[in-house]
């Protein structure tokens, strides 16, 4: 069995309407002044209004950092930091958003405590001052950034994926509440909620699981999967809440684990072509669960993964059902399902297999990958996984 070490540090309250508690919650650290991380869009949503309110219920001071955007560089931590030190004394910090925010907020807190600059931090506790209590609102049904110690930062000038971790940067309290989720935009919501899934399969068989990551993985799983076709079509607010809760066990089951070689081959294709990650996860996850399965105890687990969400059973080794539905999912979602789809030039694909080689999460995929192995991978995938 798996050695492992369980550290559960972070409060959740979930539910309708939990944004409303917010001022409470704050409250109970004793601030009396919180830095808000946030982005545009987010705040024309009207969900920052509603968190404003409840912190001027309990007289909390609130200033609102607004400019994140998607996959955010080392420069809006920067600009964060700057922003934070010129509106006063910072007791506590709230994210409030998708991912982006939870990493952004995470980065500002790094430097607002410790100084330096996120490359200081590039890689896990290495933080050697206290940080600043924070809570973490998640908007979208995805990343499970809220459940995580580490902010993935990309470098400015190389745009190379920084994970910076350390348990201080945990979120003292996450709110998960379903409505916020209801707001996200279609395409929002397609390339965030095939993150979660792609979370929970990879956290699920990779080198690093453990009873208790495989516990939330599973779960996760069992939610995402039952949850994912309704959020495309008329959801209800349990789909929401389901999804948003299966999103954050994704994230609990990498906290205690790790990922593979899908997130490894999707980073270089959002470095080098600008591709949102939830796309990159869909093209290439399909082509590492084949790979993978090669490997007869990991074509074990996914087959517990297939029992768990009742797909066909099918003889030692094969895993064509599973496959199956991660593709129908990646269609209902409306992503694409080969790198010819993302007009990556087919002469690119041993750069990126290079570069995917040194990506930290790929030491840990269950199968062994080198640069060569992650070429074949993308080769797989050039032109989309036929079943």
């Amino acid at each position: 069995m798996q050695s492992f070490e369980f550290h559960p540090t972070t409060q959740v309250t979930f539910g309708a309407k939990a944004l409303s508690s917010l001022g409470a919650i704050t409250r109970s650290f004793a601030a009396e002044h919180v830095l808000l991380v946030t982005d545009p869009g987010i705040i024309e949503a009207g969900h920052v209004k509603i968190a404003v309110k409840s912190l001027e219920d309990e007289n909390i001071r609130c200033s609102i950092f607004r400019d994140v955007e998607e996959n955010p560089t080392t420069l809006h931590v920067e600009n964060g930091v700057r922003f934070a030190k010129n509106a006063g004394t910072i007791d506590l910090i709230i994210a409030l958003g998708g991912g982006s925010s939870m990493d952004c907020a995470k980065g500002i807190n790094f430097l607002l405590t410790n100084g330096g600059k996120m490359e200081d931090y590039w890689g896990h506790d290495k933080a050697s001052k206290p940080m600043l209590p924070s809570i973490g609102i998640p908007t979208t049904a995805g990343t499970g950034s809220e459940a995580q110690s580490y902010a993935l930062i990309s470098h400015a000038e190389t745009h190379r994926k920084m994970a910076c971790g350390d348990k201080k940067a945990r979120f003292h309290h996450v709110i998960l509440d379903p409505a916020l989720a209801e707001s996200i935009p279609q395409d929002v919501r397609a390339v965030t909620a095939m993150d979660a899934v792609s979370h929970a399969l990879e956290s699920y068989v990779c080198t690093r699981r453990n009873a208790v990551s495989q516990l939330y993985a599973r779960e996760a799983w069992r939610l995402l999967e039952a949850n994912f076709d309704s959020i495309f079509e008329s959801p209800a607010p349990e789909n929401w809440g389901n999804m948003l809760l299966g999103a954050h066990f994704s994230g609990m089951a990498i906290e205690n684990s790790m990922l593979g070689a899908a997130h490894a081959c999707a980073n270089p294709l959002t470095a080098h072509f600008g591709v949102t990650h939830g796309k990159a996860i869909a093209v290439m996850l399909p082509a590492v669960i084949r790979y993978n399965a090669l490997d007869p105890a990991t074509a074990t687990l996914y087959h517990e993964l297939m029992h768990t969400a009742g797909l066909p059973a099918e003889e030692k080794g094969g895993v064509s059902s599973l496959l199956k539905r991660v593709k129908e999912l990646v269609a209902i979602a409306e992503l694409p399902s080969s790198l010819r789809e993302l007009d990556v030039p087919e002469e690119m694909l041993a750069q990126l297999a290079g570069d995917a080689a040194e990506q930290w999460t790929g030491t840990f995929n269950p199968r062994p990958v080198k640069a060569t192995e992650l070429l074949e991978i993308y080769k797989m995938t050039y032109s989309g996984i036929k079943i």
